[in-house]
């Protein structure tokens, strides 16, 4: 008989896989507590901007014409528990307000909803991002509070989707990673999971502390590649250098690699912050502190590039007060092909300009509604031409491939002033300066 499987938390992360299971072929029920989220994805919705996420979810969603309707969703605990055989816990862990540390008031309220309901054998699975420890100390929870005590049994399966290739990430992982704690849960997840590992996903398994430590380690190697090479920007913008040309260089040193190594104004997002934060604080909790103390390093290079972009500006604007200078920004998400404004290094950028004086206009293809309720009191336009119209500098911010295929010659048409500063370096410096443009970039003083 065929599993069947439950995904709780709706969120970007469950959504996501929700839709995936579905297009493997499983019937699927989504669950939230949040009646305006589930009416949405009832209608083939989804809350955020993923490409391809929408797509995927009209094509299964039951009552939609033509769909497969595999794909349910309800706001019942109850129901999810009587209906699933696999249940995927996809909620979130954001950082905690004033700390470092992890927020878990999610995950343990949906196991809290979810446990008193369990009455026959079944598998938990974790997707979310928890610190260490966190599986066992739930483990335990489930063997006391459901009704099939030891008949539920939990495995932890973290998430490495990348925002702008969820779709694909879940779909054709590069792997699976299973914590489980017996033989019966690694045969569930196998099967869950048949389709990508006959294609060749690699499918690691490992007990609990490995599977939590697998997403927070990868993500603190990321970072830590990011800010080397903003490190090495300010570096080259100390000693005359070019820090893409030294980017490509080492980037050849195949135990390098070219990836993560593209200097700017840093990372930002719902993951990678919070993520390395809550991996120092559960660390210091285990009393293995000093083994990460090299994040807070980490962690302040990425703050320093925004406050060096605001002071790249102010530069540029003559050195001196923001006062009554106007300020183009391109970007508003923290990364392309999304519209997640979290910790977005470009809003905190243009908020900076803006509480010194400047009168700052931003524009994204996809996250301006999210930009407007985070930052209403900056201005807004509705295309990058309208955003630069009678601008003093222009900040490139965020690197949509839809701002490098600008025609600086019509776009200097619009500015006051024809500078335009690279916060990622993903602009052709001589296009842009054979159309009469001063074109400045983070750690390239002399590109």
């Amino acid at each position: 008989m065929a599993l069947k499987i439950t995904v709780i938390g709706t969120g970007y992360l469950g959504a996501t896989h929700a839709a995936a299971m579905a297009e493997l072929g499983f019937e699927v029920l989504g669950l939230d507590v949040v009646p305006e989220k589930i009416e949405m994805l009832r209608r083939g919705e989804v809350p955020m901007y993923e490409p391809g996420l929408e797509e995927l979810l009209r094509r299964h969603v039951a009552g939609i014409e033509g769909s497969s309707g595999r794909l349910r969703f309800t706001t019942d605990y109850a129901e999810v528990a009587a209906f699933g055989d696999v249940h995927f816990v996809c909620v979130n862990t954001p950082q905690k307000h004033g700390e470092y540390a992890c927020d878990m008031s999610y995950v343990d309220a949906a196991f809290a909803s979810l446990a008193p309901h369990l009455t026959g054998p079944a598998l938990v699975v974790g997707k979310s991002t928890v610190p260490v420890g966190s599986a066992d100390r739930l483990a335990a929870y489930l063997a006391e509070h459901a009704p099939a005590g030891a008949d539920a049994e939990l495995a932890w399966n973290p998430e490495f989707l990348r925002e702008g290739f969820a779709v694909r990430d879940t779909l054709h992982p590069d792997r699976i990673v299973a914590g489980v704690r017996g033989d019966r849960a690694e045969k569930l997840l196998r099967e869950v999971y048949a389709t990508p590992v006959a294609e060749g996903t690699p499918f690691v398994v490992t007990d609990f502390p490995t599977a939590e430590l697998v997403k927070t380690s990868a993500n603190s190697f990321l970072a830590t590649k990011i800010s080397f090479i903003n490190a090495m920007a300010e570096v080259c913008e100390a000693a005359g250098g070019d820090v893409v040309k030294l980017a490509e260089a080492i980037g050849h040193d195949d135990r390098i690699g070219g990836k993560f190594l593209r200097a700017g104004i840093g990372f930002g997002g719902g993951c990678l912050p919070k993520d390395i934060r809550a991996f120092m604080a559960r660390a210091g909790e285990l009393g293995a502190d000093q083994a990460l103390t090299f994040l807070r390093e980490i962690d302040s290079i990425n703050m320093r590039r925004r406050g060096q972009m605001v002071e790249m500006a102010r530069e540029a604007l003559g050195g001196g007060s923001f006062l009554g200078k106007r300020v183009a920004v391109l970007g508003a998400a923290f990364k392309p092909d999304s519209d997640d404004v979290r910790d977005s290094p470009a809003l905190n950028v243009a908020g900076q300009i803006h509480l010194q004086g400047g009168q700052v206009t931003v524009y994204d293809p996809k996250g301006m509604t999210n930009a407007r309720r985070l930052f209403p009191t900056l201005g807004y336009a509705d295309s990058a031409h309208a955003a630069v119209r009678g601008a003093d500098v222009v900040l490139h911010l965020t690197e949509w491939r839809e701002f490098r295929e600008l025609d600086p010659a019509a776009l200097g048409e619009a500015v006051t002033s024809r500078v335009i500063l690279d916060g990622r370096n993903a602009l052709d410096p001589e296009l842009w300066r054979r159309s009469g443009w001063t074109y400045r970039a983070m750690g390239r003083p002399t590109a």
